[in-house]
């Protein structure tokens, strides 16, 4: 009987000691499929980030910010990868708010570029007028596209502007049937390697080079989980920021790990697309504030941008309202 009895004890022990390290099981939803920008989620797995925090994520793609953003309020998931610009429409369209909150800045500059060969005569961004620009349908960027114009004092009415689908992008460059394209730079990498096989080169032009400062991607977090279980919310905000570091420090290593999760995408162009994003992620704004951070400032053009690209009236909310600082890991 004393043996049993601490047989039985021994396995109660053990099942205790497996649910209290038993992982909390959470949902990461993309706002796109999968690709090389977005490499520390899956390299937080891969690594053990998450694990080392106790988490167990779960990746999903998705369909553009809006639905994960979409996602995240309604239960669906638990995080989302997105645009904050698409955060703040969501909110303005709904009233003021929405069920979620960006608890950290991943891109502290804005990835929209006009993608030209080099010796074209579109030089600067105001070298538009009168040629034509390529961009895919349903492009984020279309919505900024004539604000940033009008703002440098450019007639978007004096520019052509083609809507195709996204894989014509870099072949209509190219052959030379439109004088430049709409892209975000993540993606100059691949646009470089069908402009190379034309024997043409790539140029890109920035348009943070041009006024359009302000916070791009981000990660959110839903209402829900941060009520109930900010520490699950610190523990993913730490495990991402720490994969995101990792990242930037081996590139090579992000794009196997995107690799590994999506076979059919190549190692090589995931390492290069993320590369490209580097400038985005660390630069003189993130090493001023801090990554992750939301500075009250730079969140309010944020919110100008997008308020008069959707002709919001500024008051129509508070982007402070938007955000949840508590979350950003202490450096």
């Amino acid at each position: 009987m004393q043996f049993l009895s601490r047989a039985a004890l021994a396995a109660a022990c053990a099942l205790v000691s497996v649910s209290a390290s038993a992982a909390d099981k959470v949902v990461l939803e993309l706002d796109w499929l999968p690709g090389g920008d977005k490499a520390p989620p899956y390299l937080g797995v891969s690594k053990g980030f998450y694990a080392a925090e106790g988490l167990e994520v779960s990746i999903q793609n998705g369909r553009g910010s809006s639905d994960a953003i979409t996602k995240v309020a309604t239960g669906a998931a638990d995080f989302a990868t997105g645009g904050i610009s698409a955060l703040m429409s969501a909110a303005a369209e709904s009233g003021g708010s929405v069920a979620a909150k960006a608890i950290l800045s991943v891109y502290t500059k804005q990835p929209d570029a006009l993608f030209v060969l080099d010796g074209s005569p579109i030089k600067t961004l105001k070298d538009v007028v009168g040629h034509s620009i390529a961009t895919a349908t349903f492009s984020s960027s279309n919505t900024i596209w004539p604000v940033v114009l009008q703002e440098n004092g450019i007639d978007p009415e004096k520019v052509k502007l083609l809507k195709v689908d996204p894989g014509a992008l870099a072949p209509m460059l190219a052959s030379g049937q439109v004088d430049a394209t709409i892209n975000w730079i993540t993606v100059g990498p691949s646009t470089e390697g069908v402009v190379k096989e034309a024997g043409k080169k790539l140029s890109i032009i920035n348009w943070s080079d041009y006024g359009l400062d302000g916070y791009g991607l981000s990660i959110f977090a839903s209402d829900k989980m941060i009520k109930e279980h900010p520490e699950i919310v610190a523990k993913f905000a730490r495990a991402t920021m720490k994969a995101t570091q990792y990242c930037i420090d081996h590139p090579d290593e992000a794009g196997a790990a995107v690799h590994a999760a999506a076979p059919t995408l190549d190692a090589s162009t995931a390492t290069a697309a993320f590369t490209a994003s580097i400038p985005l992620i660390a630069n003189d704004i993130a090493s001023k504030d801090g990554m992750g951070s939301f500075n009250p400032e730079l969140l309010k053009k944020t919110w100008v941008w997008v308020a008069k690209a959707q002709k919001y009236p500024l008051d129509k909310l508070d982007p402070e309202t938007l955000v949840d600082r508590a979350f950003v890991p202490k450096s």
